[in-house]
């Protein structure tokens, strides 16, 4: 598709607080008329902001002399969406530019759900039909050569600014075209997380001398816990000498260092050929000469990959995991080890896992739609003894009250021996309340569980 297809492809909208344009000079009569006025040779040359500026120039002035009669803002917000519709994605444009907004479903033409602060609420906005829905879908996954259609009913996609999409339609859907765009995350330091309430002050400096000291970090949580920022700002703390690389399904941690290597996993293509896997990744990077591989989640046989990197001179990696709690993120890498073609008994993933992995940490989303860390465990089982989990820090929720505000306090543990020996061998400070001495009175067997 040319890019004066692209931009002028005719569609029937109204604008989007009910008044409506008739059909004679409906936004695809605007969009024909703009055409015949814009010198296309001239557009291209411009960059993504200018362009805009000069359609809506344009625009105003197709209104003046041939559109309705309409109050300021409803003209507006009628340039806009022209606009919108000839360059973007129509009415996902306004969603997509606000901030405040991590994720935006479309459930069908006539469905619209957003998440703001980690709550849901669906928003006064619609497609004209399935017709429209579809051509936004039809422009998101072309950007990435991707198709939609009967034979190839789900897509996972990427937009140009980092946003994932995930598409699936009918037949599989039984409500029309579903769209789902979750916002690129935003990069956080642990500074902002404590200001946030995401984690305590003492927690943040410990994860600090955790990643430091190089031990090995998975972080655990449900979906939308906020596991891929997390990871990000455990990250941020990675000495800037080292050489990092990344392996995501969808490119979104935003690294810092000078040394960082991103790769990004391929899916196949529409002859079903093509396809470079999480797995494939994992294995190149051992041949990059990497210090620490952060792969942004693991899911499937690439488990037992990586903590085969782990065990082998790769100490101080990270990754995340979908689990409810860190005993279950615990169990979860050994079943998906096993997914592996390869036959490895169970009892050798268990000692790979207990050789491998130091420390979990556990996200959740609150009733509040706030994400925080509700706890922290080192797993102190060895080779092939039973997982056993010792909780470092742990968030005890108060009980909700009718504002659905959650407040609790963060609970303290002392760092288990060999945690705080690693420490002590890489001269990382350990937080005084991590510490023997502020903690005696815990009781160790207490807070170490069985798994």
């Amino acid at each position: 598709m040319g890019l004066k297809d692209r931009i002028f492809e005719d569609q029937a909208v109204s604008t989007d607080d009910g008044d409506v344009v008739t059909s004679e000079r409906g936004v695809g009569y605007f969009k024909r008329k703009l055409l015949e006025e814009v010198d296309l040779a001239e557009l291209v040359k411009l960059g993504p902001s200018q362009r805009r500026a000069r359609l809506e120039s344009l625009v105003a002035e197709l209104l003046s002399r041939e559109g309705p009669v309409l109050a300021s803002g409803a003209r507006s917000r009628l340039i806009r969406q022209i606009v919108d519709e000839s360059l973007g994605l129509g009415i996902l444009e306004p969603l997509l530019a606000d901030e405040t907004i991590t994720e935006i479903m479309v459930n069908g033409p006539d469905e619209v759900w957003v998440e703001r602060h980690g709550n849901l609420h669906r928003i006064d906005a619609r497609f004209s039909g399935e017709a429209e829905l579809m051509q936004t879908i039809d422009r998101i996954v072309s950007t990435v050569n991707r198709r939609v259609d009967e034979s190839s009913p789900m897509v996972d996609a990427r937009l140009p600014t980092g946003e994932r999409v995930n598409v699936i339609i009918p037949p599989l859907s039984l409500v029309g075209p579903v769209l789902s765009i979750r916002r690129f995350p935003r990069a956080f330091t642990f500074e902002q997380l404590v200001r946030m309430g995401t984690v305590d002050p003492d927690t943040a400096d410990l994860l600090r001398s955790l990643v430091r000291a190089r031990l090995s970090i998975v972080v655990s949580g449900g979906t939308s816990s906020g596991k891929t920022t997390l990871l990000n700002a455990l990250s941020g703390f990675v000495p800037p000498e080292e050489r990092i690389v990344t392996i995501e399904d969808s490119a979104e941690l935003q690294l810092q260092q000078p040394h960082v290597i991103a790769l990004e996993a391929r899916p196949p293509n529409v002859e079903g050929k093509g396809q470079v896997t999480i797995r494939d990744l994992v294995r190149n990077a051992l041949r990059m000469r990497p210090d620490r591989i952060v792969v942004g989640e693991v899911r499937g046989p690439e488990t037992i990959d990586m903590l085969q990197a782990m065990n082998t001179g790769h100490d101080g990696s990270l990754t995340t995991v979908h689990a409810n709690s860190a005993e279950d993120s615990i169990v979860r890498m050994q079943t998906l080890a096993s997914m592996s073609e390869v036959d490895v008994p169970f009892l050798s993933l268990r000692d790979q896992i207990n050789s491998a992995i130091d420390v979990i940490v556990q996200l959740e989303r609150g009733a509040d739609g706030r994400r925080r860390i509700v706890e922290v465990a080192a797993v102190s089982s060895r080779l092939r003894e039973d997982f056993r989990l010792a909780t470092i820090m742990r968030f005890e929720p108060d009980p909700i009250g009718p504002e659905r505000i959650v407040t609790g306090t963060w609970v303290h543990y002392p760092l288990p021996d060999t945690i705080a020996e690693r420490l002590r061998i890489r001269a990382e400070r350990t937080p005084a309340v991590y510490t023997d001495e502020a903690a005696d009175e815990l009781a160790a067997p207490e807070r170490e569980a069985a798994v």
